[in-house]
């Protein structure tokens, strides 16, 4: 058995679980070595030159680091970090407010940046390019515009959708645009066995590569299935072995292939429904009762990547492999004459 080191002397409350689980320095941080070579790189160098590193984007699916990556540049910075997310600001006076209360050196973190409005977005060009913020006051013949210039700052933006950031944005993060990738069952099994280590759960060998197995290749998702698993342990009163981590996997509904019950979903209507497709993406959203951004963010790179779904100019379409995994082989897709 690999067992962990002693628990921690207060348990971990789930409500911090995120917070505590989150590296707080970069030999703690698994994977994306290239990005972080990268951010290393950018942030030594504007240290030597006594500047605040250049803006950067990150972009990638859900739960693989966006947002720990921008807390490891603002430690690295000796600098605060300012979060919020492009829903949060509805207006101009919002990113104003937000911009003019920075402080030299600070990391301004803005996750799903694609979703900043228009006239919200424009006020950040000058902001990231010339460090000043123009401000119109008054309508009409009498407006009039205030220039108020900002302290030196970092921007990070995030994104799940790199395709909706318009071009004018995009080429202002000069620090770089970097793309975050799904991780390999070896490095998430290393992260598990660091959150076991500070959650003080004692688990097999076994369990750790079983939860890997089924974490979607992302880290927030493995962190979730390790505190189900250990959940399901503690009242078992048994160390976490395999069998407890697959029966407290089979209860949420995770199959050998880390497909959730939405996941299944999807592609069995896509099969039984319209025989494997293709078929749109707005269609295929109402028969599976999602919502097409809840599809295309949240499902569909994890079932692009596995090479459960394709990806064509009609519409998606079922592989070969989604019939075999739903057991729905018979199914036959209709081909159009």
């Amino acid at each position: 058995m690999d067992k962990m080191s002693s628990p921690p002397s207060e348990p971990t409350s789930d409500r911090v679980l995120d917070a505590t689980l989150r590296p707080e320095a970069w030999e703690e941080y698994v994977g994306q070595e290239n990005i972080k070579e990268n951010l290393h790189v950018l942030i030594a160098a504007a240290k030597e030159r006594a500047h605040t590193p250049e803006h950067t984007l990150l972009y990638g699916p859900p739960g693989l680091g966006k947002t720990t990556l921008a807390h490891l540049m603002a430690k690295e910075l000796n600098a605060n970090m300012r979060s919020t997310s492009g829903p949060v600001i509805e207006r101009v006076g919002d990113l104003a407010a937000i911009l003019t209360n920075l402080e030299p050196g600070d990391v301004l973190f803005i996750d799903e940046i694609h979703r900043l409005h228009k006239t919200v977005e424009e006020l950040l060009y000058p902001a990231m390019e010339a460090g000043k913020l123009d401000i119109i006051i008054g309508k009409g013949p009498s407006a009039r515009t205030i220039e108020l210039a900002l302290p030196p700052f970092t921007l990070v933006g995030a994104t799940t959708r790199i395709g909706l950031i318009s071009a004018p944005l995009r080429s202002r993060f000069s620090g770089g645009v970097f793309q975050l990738e799904f991780y390999s069952e070896k490095e998430i099994e290393k992260i598990l066995r660091r959150s076991a280590r500070i959650l003080g759960i004692e688990a097999e060998k076994e369990a750790f590569e079983e939860i890997a197995k089924r974490s979607r290749q992302t880290p927030r998702t493995a962190n979730y299935l390790l505190k189900r698993s250990r959940d399901v342990a503690q009242l078992e009163r048994s160390p976490l072995s395999k069998a407890v981590a697959e029966k407290a996997l089979a209860m949420i509904g995770i199959d050998a292939a880390g497909l959730t019950p939405s996941d299944r979903k999807i592609l069995d209507a896509l099969i039984t429904k319209f025989a494997g497709g293709p078929v749109g993406l707005k269609t295929l959203a109402a028969a599976a009762a999602e919502e097409e951004q809840t599809i295309e963010e949240v499902y569909e790179p994890y079932l692009l990547q596995q090479g459960f779904l394709e990806r064509t100019p009609r519409g998606r379409v079922a592989t070969v492999r989604a019939r075999e995994h739903l057991g729905k082989e018979g199914v036959q897709k209709t081909l159009p004459r």
